[in-house]
C-alpha cells in the first residue's frame, strides 16, 4: 500500500537498526527518504540503495544532530534537494551507560546533546516549513526507559523522558497548523545496541516481557508509518509504547 506517495520523510539515525527499518518501511509506503547519519557512510548508502529499490528517491546526509548549525545546514540542503519535508522522524541516539556514582559529566552531556537536543534542533529547523505548509508529521523515538527509568541509564532515561515533554509541547504549539507530533517508546528491540548485551541479560529481559521475546525494528517502523499517514491525522501529543507489555 502506497500510503505516503509523493511525500518526503527525514529520518535521523537512519542508517541502521530502528532508523533503517523506519526508512525502508516509509520507502515501501511510497515516501522519498532523506537519511541523516553520524558516521557510518557505508551503512547509510546501503540503506539508501535498499530504499531506492521501492522506486523512490533516497539520499544520505552526514550530520551530527547535536550540532545546531550543522542540522540547520542539513535541513536546508534536504529542502533544496527534495523541495519539501512532510515527515520528520527523530531517531538518532547514543548510549553511555553507567551508574550515576561513576558516570562522567561528559557522558551525561553527550547523551542529552544527541538524544534530546538533536531532536530539538531538527524540529526547530523544520518548524517554519511545517507552519507554512500547514501540515506535517513529527515522530520522536523515545523509550520505555524514559517512562520507567532504568538503573545505569540516568542519562539515557533523562533524555528519553525529555523527549516526551518535547513531544507534548510541540504538539500543542503546532496543532493549529495541522502538524502532529507523537512519540514512540520502544522496549527491548533487537538492534546493534541490544546485541552488545550478554546472553544472561537478554534472557532476563525477555523473561520480564509479558510476550516473552524482544521486538524487532520493524515493529517500530510499522507504527511510525501509521503515525505518518492520514489514518493518524487526529492523533497528536501521544506516547505509544511498543514493548511487548513490559511497561504495563
Amino acid at each position: 500500500m502506497f500510503l505516503l506517495t509523493n511525500q518526503t520523510a527525514v529520518i535521523t539515525g537512519g542508517s541502521r537498526g530502528i532508523g533503517r527499518a523506519i526508512a525502508l518501511k516509509m520507502a515501501e509506503s511510497g515516501a522519498n527518504v532523506a537519511i541523516v547519519y553520524a558516521g557510518n557512510e557505508e551503512a547509510a548508502n546501503e540503506t539508501c540503495a535498499l530504499a531506492a529499490e521501492h522506486g523512490v528517491t533516497a539520499k544520505a546526509y552526514r550530520c551530527d544532530v547535536s550540532d545546531f548549525d550543522a542540522t540547520k545546514e542539513t535541513v536546508a540542503q534536504i529542502l533544496a534537494d527534495f523541495g519539501q519535508i512532510n515527515i520528520l522522524v527523530n531517531n538518532a541516539g547514543i548510549t553511555r551507560d553507567g551508574l550515576l556514582l561513576s558516570m562522567k559529566e561528559a557522558d551525561f552531556d553527550a547523551v542529552i546533546d544527541t538524544n534530546l537536543k538533536g531532536a530539538f534542533h531538527m524540529i526547530k529547523h523544520c518548524y517554519s516549513h511545517f507552519m507554512k505548509r500547514r501540515s506535517g508529521r513529527i515522530i520522536n523515538i523515545s523509550s520505555v526507559s524514559g517512562l520507567m527509568g532504568n538503573a545505569g541509564q540516568g542519562n539515557y532515561s533523562s533524555a528519553k523522558a525529555g523527549l516526551v515533554g518535547l513531544t507534548k509541547s510541540v504538539a500543542k504549539e503546532l496543532a493549529s497548523r495541522n502538524v502532529t507530533c507523537n512519540a514512540i517508546a520502544p522496549g527491548f528491540i533487537e538492534t546493534d545496541m541490544t546485541a552488545k548485551l550478554s546472553d544472561k541479560v537478554k534472557e532476563g529481559a525477555s523473561a520480564a516481557i509479558p510476550l516473552k521475546h524482544m521486538g524487532k525494528p520493524e515493529d517500530i517502523a510499522n507504527l511510525a508509518v501509521f503515525l505518518a499517514g492520514d489514518g493518524a491525522s487526529y492523533i497528536t501529543g501521544e506516547v505509544i509504547r511498543v514493548d511487548g507489555g513490559l511497561g504495563m
